[in-house]
Order: C-alpha cells, then sequence, then structure tokens
C-alpha cells in the first residue's frame, strides 16, 4: 500500500507502506528515523470513535426477524412468516370451532374436507394435526411471537441498550 505523510513543516514523504521492523525499505524507515531525530514529537494512539447507540428500531427489526424465523412443535421446524402467522391463527381458530362443535381426538377430517388435516413444515413434509393438534399449535405460534415481543421489550428498557442485542442469545427466548 502507498502512502504520503504529511510532515509539521509542511514537507511530504511518500512510499510504500511496511510495517516490519528491521526492514530496510519503505516508508518505516523513515517515520522511524524522524521520530528518533524529533524526540519531542508525541503521536497520539488511536481510539476508535464509540459505538453508535442501538435504537429501538434496531431491536424491532431483529424481533421481527427472530419471530418470521420459525419455531419448533413436536420436534418439527414450522415457518412464521407473516403470511404463515395469519394462516396459523385462521387454521387454529377453525380447529377451536371444531372442538367446540364436538371434533374428538384422532379425528383428522375435523375441517371438513375429503382428506386428512395436515400441516406443512419448513422443511415441505406434512404433519397430520387433529383439532386438537392445531389449535395447541396455533397456541405455540402465538406463544413464539409473544414472547419474542416481550424479550424486545425488555431490550429497549435497557440504558443503554446492549450492542450485542442481536448476536447474544441471553436476551432472547
Amino acid at each position: 500500500m502507498d502512502c504520503t505523510i504529511a510532515l509539521p513543516d509542511g514537507s511530504e514523504i511518500s512510499g510504500p507502506y511496511m510495517s516490519r521492523p528491521g526492514r530496510d525499505i519503505g516508508v518505516n524507515l523513515v517515520i522511524r528515523q524522524w521520530l528518533a531525530d524529533n524526540p519531542g514529537y508525541s503521536i497520539t494512539p488511536y481510539t476508535p470513535p464509540a459505538p453508535a447507540a442501538v435504537s429501538a428500531a434496531a431491536v424491532d427489526a431483529e424481533r421481527d426477524r427472530r419471530i418470521d424465523s420459525g419455531f419448533d412443535y413436536g420436534g418439527v421446524a414450522y415457518q412464521t412468516r407473516p403470511d404463515d402467522r395469519e394462516n396459523i391463527a385462521g387454521a387454529s381458530t377453525a380447529a377451536l370451532a371444531a372442538i367446540v362443535a364436538g371434533a374428538a381426538a384422532g379425528n383428522l377430517r375435523w375441517h371438513g374436507g375429503d382428506s386428512d388435516f395436515v400441516w406443512i413444515a419448513t422443511d415441505n413434509s406434512t404433519h397430520p394435526m387433529d383439532a386438537q393438534t392445531m389449535f395447541a399449535f396455533g397456541q405455540a405460534a402465538m406463544a413464539h411471537k409473544q414472547a419474542h415481543i416481550f424479550a424486545a421489550r425488555a431490550l429497549k428498557d435497557m440504558t443503554p441498550i446492549p450492542a450485542d442485542y442481536a448476536s447474544n442469545g441471553l436476551y432472547w427466548p
């Protein structure tokens, strides 16, 4: 890497930047010699800027990403993007209506269709669900979302919000 260094007297030194002690080429030799010739000159060490404060909006975005990333139910991973959650809520409500109407546990045709009721998992496998299982699945999806909402709320209540809020799993369910 080439660099140009402006000296206090207004002159400049240009050349390849090397930082290996003992090398006999590069700007380091010139810098070392200049520092040796000017013992009263001090170099202020680099101090990186303070990280920007984490915003509540950033926490909300991480919350939404985590809510949308899915959850496990019965050892199976399911999707929970907005459309998925809408479908789960609708099927769960229908399942509750079927339970109230007397759908028995194990009845996979509780939904009134000509085939067994199944839900498609993240890996595209299908999983049969009776009304009771579908209702419990809907409750689990709601709990997944609610847990992330409250975790984000707790983070936003911290002052300051921890810089590792997105990478530290201790803050999230």
